[in-house]
């Protein structure tokens, strides 16, 4: 990267969220217009995701679990919900982050089953984007500067310094604010997951996942399960199962709107 495309590192401190009761937050929180909560279910089409041992694949239990999801979160007051695919159809992964930015995304749900060489391998586990995917993507965001205009709620057309600099540092600042909320997402999701199933990883673990990527947009990957493993691939053609993943990740959602407004 070139030296005036180098990162720069923000040190300001994020302010604290204010201990206002929970009545208060919730006005303040949707007085000025909805939570958008985009769901990607993973795979889709040609891209059938891991396959379990009796045949049941990632793609179509993932899409289950984001209808289920969405129809649960329907009616929660302010709060609206889109998918990146209705349908099993193969969606690449750029087109994804572009349809959240889109719609205006102030959640992305990456919705996936794990599969792996090893079928004792089970549990659900939650990422969130790591700093060297984060810096990556910034390099690619600055390289791409001509193709956005709108940064972390900020319109970079109105800025009167457009330069590569302040291009740099509010891509730098989006990006760890985003990192910081994607990780409160995600524990949440843990804790309510951690009581309906098993966790293969008790924190959030951090990887380079694209569809993580958006640099202002608080973004997980949840793997729901091993679909290899033959237990958890029963369990997840159960619908009653798939009702209490789909239940833990709605609390989730309506636990983190409500408590980071």
């Amino acid at each position: 990267m070139p030296a005036q495309a180098k990162l720069l590192t923000a040190s300001t401190p994020f302010p604290q969220i204010s201990r206002w009761p929970l009545s208060e937050i919730k006005k303040t929180i949707f007085k000025s217009g909805m939570v958008t909560v985009v769901l990607d279910p993973g795979h889709g089409g040609k891209d059938s995701g891991a396959k379990g041992s009796k045949g049941l694949l990632e793609k179509d239990v993932v899409l289950s679990i984001a209808k289920k999801l969405r129809t649960r979160l329907k009616h929660e007051p302010g709060i609206r919900v889109i998918l990146t695919r209705e349908r099993d159809r193969f969606i690449p992964l750029r087109a994804r982050l572009n349809l959240a930015r889109r719609m205006k995304a102030d959640i992305f749900i990456a919705i996936h089953a794990d599969g792996y060489f090893d079928p004792r391998a089970k549990g659900a586990s939650v990422y969130a984007l790591s700093a060297h995917g984060a810096t990556s993507e910034a390099a690619r965001w600055l390289a791409q500067r001509d193709n956005y205009s709108e940064l972390g709620g900020i319109e970079l057309d109105n800025l009167k310094d457009t330069s590569l600099m302040v291009r740099s540092v509010l891509i730098d600042l989006a990006q760890t604010a985003s990192i910081k909320d994607s990780l409160r997402l995600g524990q949440i999701i843990l804790r309510s997951l951690d009581q309906v199933t098993h966790l293969h990883h008790k924190r959030v673990e951090q990887a380079r996942f694209v569809v993580l990527k958006s640099p202002d947009v608080p973004s997980v990957l949840v793997e729901v399960g091993f679909i290899s493993h033959p237990q958890e691939e029963k369990r997840l053609a159960n619908l009653l199962y798939l009702n209490k993943i789909t239940k833990a990740l709605a609390m989730s959602i309506k636990q983190y709107v409500t408590k980071y407004p």
